[in-house]
């Protein structure tokens, strides 16, 4: 018994997308993503010190063209264009910070690091009903699975992540009781970008900050 994934597939009313980095400095750990040609969906857990979309294009000269997020309020995505020379100009321009995600156009196949310092504060998540954008925080390495990522917010109906490969999204669903499981089931890491449909509002998630892995790889 399977129900299509969610109105995700309206997502792809997406501009222009581009590509990103992250600066080193005190390094304790870093998180890896492989992208492809096309859309490519990234978060920067460490953080790095980026402000802006133009300082965080910039670590990546000529890989990528569009840095767009998602506006859980207007439930629509916010991006930015790169205008190469003789502009070379990322416009308009975007706050960049540790714990959100991002989706990004490739030019080229290439890999984003996000190296740096732990955050002051573990990534945390203002969830409005509807879709929403969220990175499993480094903090919280036991949420290995789509159900348990589901069962430990509460309140989702919907989980998915950008597969780059197939450019399209790939997602799980919560069918209640009787059922109560979350079908079909995928597996999570710490710094995995992901797109949830929450049925209610609240902040997810509160507690210390708890250990980190040193390293870890997202394709």
């Amino acid at each position: 018994m399977k129900k299509f994934i969610l109105p995700l597939l309206l997502l792809l009313a997406i501009g222009m997308l581009a590509a990103v980095e992250s600066a080193p400095s005190a390094v304790v750990g870093y998180v890896k993503y492989d992208c492809v040609v096309g859309l490519n969906m990234i978060a920067l857990p460490m953080d790095q010190a980026y402000t802006t979309s133009s300082e965080f294009g910039a670590a990546y000269p000529g890989s990528m063209d569009g840095i767009n997020y998602w506006d859980a309020a207007s439930q629509s995505w916010v991006g930015s264009v790169y205008y190469p020379a003789p502009d070379d100009i990322w416009d308009p321009e975007l706050p960049i910070g540790p714990g959100t995600v991002y989706m990004v156009n490739a030019t080229a196949p290439f890999s984003i690091y996000s190296i740096g310092n732990m955050p002051s504060a573990n990534a945390s998540y203002a969830l409005l009903p509807g879709l929403n954008t969220l990175m499993i925080p480094l903090n919280k390495s036991s949420l290995s699975t789509s159900s348990l990522l589901g069962i430990d917010v509460g309140y989702l109906d919907g989980i998915n992540y950008w597969d780059g490969p197939s450019q399209s999204w790939v997602g799980a669903v919560y069918y209640p009781a009787p059922d109560d499981v979350w079908d079909p089931e995928f597996s999570t890491t710490i710094g995995f970008p992901l797109m949830v449909n929450s049925t209610g509002t609240g902040t997810w998630p509160t507690g210390p900050r708890g250990s980190v892995l040193s390293n870890t790889k997202m394709k």
